[in-house]
């Protein structure tokens, strides 16, 4: 089902759809502000199996976890580095994924994620109330292996067609950049993908952060 988010009332039925097929154990489709991503619940593991299986990728190749609130960090890490809790406060939500140390309590079953999973919190108002609803949730681009992400929900419709249960669109996504990587699970932060936001501004934040070729 397909909701028109930019009408007052079918966003809030697509929310409300969003979620309950979310905690159900089922695949959605939201806007985010780079391109559409598909999403599961991250503590759910057969809804994470589904979404590779959605997209033809690797089951053991983690995807990255999308969350509504910087808060939701501290809950899912063992330690948070101060430069994590830095780039956080300076660059969500945004364009900024941040590789941290995921606590070795969760009940999740990402892949083999070697104890390390990405972790973003987006600039989309349609994606922020669903991740604030559901919670943390394993989410990637909503496109087949091979295929171009998709910038609205009819074009990731026409690629995953029924294998998601609710698909949510907002029009064409306004920046389709993917988003700047940073890994903090070392001794030196380190950009490990150049994205939305360029290495001057994090050494605005974090003056020690180091290329990804460095």
């Amino acid at each position: 089902m397909l909701y028109d988010c930019r009408t007052v009332a079918d966003r809030d039925r697509g929310i409300a759809a969003a979620v309950d097929a979310a905690k159900s154990g089922e695949l959605v489709v939201f806007p985010t502000d780079t391109v559409y991503g598909i999403g599961a619940d991250a503590f759910t593991a057969h809804a994470v199996r589904a979404l590779h299986t959605a997209r033809g990728t690797d089951q053991q190749v983690p995807p990255p976890v999308l969350v509504g609130s910087r808060h939701t960090l501290d809950g899912l890490v063992y330690s948070l580095p101060k430069a994590a809790r830095e780039l956080a406060d300076a660059f969500w939500p945004g364009g900024l994924t941040l590789l941290v140390e995921h606590s070795p309590s969760l009940q999740w079953d990402l892949g083999e994620t070697d104890g390390v999973v990405a972790v973003r919190m987006p600039l989309h108002p349609v994606a922020l109330e669903v991740l604030r609803e559901v919670g943390p949730m394993a989410v990637t681009t909503a496109n087949k292996v091979g295929a171009a992400a998709p910038v609205t929900a009819e074009a990731a419709r026409e690629q995953l067609e029924y294998s998601v249960r609710v698909y949510l669109e907002a029009g064409a996504a306004a920046d389709p950049a993917t988003s700047t990587v940073v890994d903090v699970t070392g001794d030196v932060p380190r950009v490990v993908r150049a994205g939305a936001i360029p290495l001057e501004k994090l050494r605005d934040v974090v003056a020690d952060i180091v290329a990804a070729e460095a």
